[in-house]
């Protein structure tokens, strides 16, 4: 673990990376000054940091709240300058209102008027975004998975409590009023005591190909968007979207869509606690025709796929894990990035299936049905009409206008637990071997091969520090 400690209200003045200086600029106002500025009936000042793809989702969101919240998208930021001016159109067209626009986020974090930021950043950025955010005094919604490994997610908490800031993690399921109305029957003995659930990512990807090394496009601040992860050429495969597929930045499919089903699993269970033990397997597999660019069937996150073409993809696009809590119980997690059929009565995608003494009960989206015993009609589902979407946004703001940290759904330590599960699967696939896990020291059972990789090393001044 790094043992770098921070002042508080000074993140980085200088450092020289190679041939490249970058300033980091101080943040001065305390996280203690902010609370007497934001009053009930203010106006919540928001910044959004990341703005492709699900950045793009945030930025509507807030929009939409604008009239029923009192809520007003204050700036947008994005190392990537090219995304600037699109989003910065976005606000005015859905809101009125001109944000500022600036690829640098400490220029966000310096900024007294904004209230909150919403992080939409690669997942490597999340924990130090977030804790350079709490310093600052801002309150924080950030997006899933919370932390790029199991100890980040640590000194978030910990910046959380210290700072006294709202920190919410964009597990959306957890505001769905189809999903809780699941939830609660779940924990009100619908189908009997629940000892499994499973959780599903079924999602056919084509391959994402290979490149190149080369030079940035002149809009994209490369160094900063690496910032925490190693430093490394250029590689358009490894960067917008391609991310997630690369241990460096991102955690694969299950830390992709993987956290919201986890999420799921582990709140109808009632698991308010780590795992004891995991065990997780699984590969790349379907990729093996040569470099030809064969064209794809799907698109991701805007990027170009070569359907079988060979990738330096490192992350598995098949993976199982098996949860073993200290009661017996079981959560067990699928991913299938190939053809595959699906599960549950309607055929699901993407949901959980939760078995209980007395039947089973499935989710997928916003509805839910569940099943007694071996009927195969449904006796239990869900009537309402799902949801606009916005609830998890309009949420995070009720809590930051009431100032209680139980108001909110998924606050960080909620959104830990959850991705921690993501990350435990992925260090048994990596070390291939089921693992013993102590949770009340977030450490592995007399192993230091995996506890090693709790955490990583980071690439300076891009440090999460040790004392946040």
């Amino acid at each position: 673990m790094n043992t770098n400690s921070h002042n508080r209200r000074e993140f980085i003045k200088t450092s020289v990376i190679g041939t490249a200086g970058i300033t980091m600029g101080a943040v001065a106002f305390s996280a203690k000054s902010y609370a007497n500025i934001l009053g009930a009936n203010d106006r919540i000042h928001v910044a959004v940091i990341g703005a492709r793809n699900q950045g793009t989702v945030h930025l509507k969101s807030w929009c939409t709240l604008k009239q029923s919240h009192n809520v007003e998208v204050r700036a947008v930021c994005d190392t990537d300058e090219a995304l600037l001016a699109p989003a910065v159109k976005l606000v005015e067209e859905k809101s009125g209102v001109k944000p500022a626009a600036n690829w640098d986020l400490h220029a966000i974090l310096d900024d007294k008027e904004i209230h909150a930021v919403s992080i939409v950043t690669p997942n490597h950025w999340h924990a130090l975004a977030a804790v350079l955010a709490s310093q600052a005094g801002k309150h924080v919604y950030v997006e899933k998975p919370a932390s790029h490994n199991i100890w980040e997610g640590r000194k978030m908490i910990e910046a959380w409590r210290k700072y006294g800031r709202r920190m919410q993690v964009g597990l959306n399921n957890r505001s769905d009023a189809n999903v809780r109305e699941a939830i609660a029957f779940l924990h009100e003995g619908g189908i009997g005591d629940v000892y499994m659930a499973r959780a599903l990512c079924f999602k056919a990807r084509d391959s994402y190909g290979m490149a190149q090394d080369g030079a940035p496009p002149a809009t994209f601040h490369y160094d900063r968007w690496l910032g925490p992860a190693p430093l490394r050429p250029y590689d358009e495969k490894r960067s917008h979207y391609n991310w997630h597929w690369y241990w460096d930045t991102g955690n694969g499919d299950t830390g992709n869509t993987g956290p919201h089903q986890l999420d799921l699993a582990r709140w109808g269970m009632q698991k308010n606690e780590h795992p004891v033990a995991v065990y997780s397997t699984g590969g790349l597999f379907g990729f093996t025709q040569d470099e030809g660019k064969t064209p794809g069937t799907m698109v991701y996150g805007g990027v170009e796929t070569y359907g079988h073409d060979k990738t330096t993809q490192e992350t598995p696009n098949t993976q199982t894990a098996a949860y073993t809590y200290a009661d017996g119980k079981i959560i067990e997690m699928e991913t299938r990035g190939r053809y595959t059929n699906h599960e549950g009565s309607a055929g699901h995608e993407v949901g959980n299936l939760f078995y209980g003494t007395e039947g089973w009960l499935e989710i997928g989206g916003s509805t839910w049905k569940a099943f007694r015993r071996r009927e195969k009609e449904p006796f239990a589902q869900s009537k309402k009409n799902p949801s606009d979407g916005a609830g998890h946004w309009a949420n995070f703001l009720e809590a930051v206008r009431s100032g209680k940290d139980e108001d909110m759904h998924s606050d960080i330590h909620e959104g830990h637990l959850s991705t921690s599960l993501c990350h435990l699967a992925n260090i048994s696939y990596r070390l291939g071997r089921s693992l013993k896990f102590i949770g009340a020291q977030e450490s592995f059972a007399n192993d230091p091969e995996a506890d090693a990789m709790l955490t990583k090393v980071y690439r300076r001044p891009y440090v999460v520090p040790e004392v946040v």
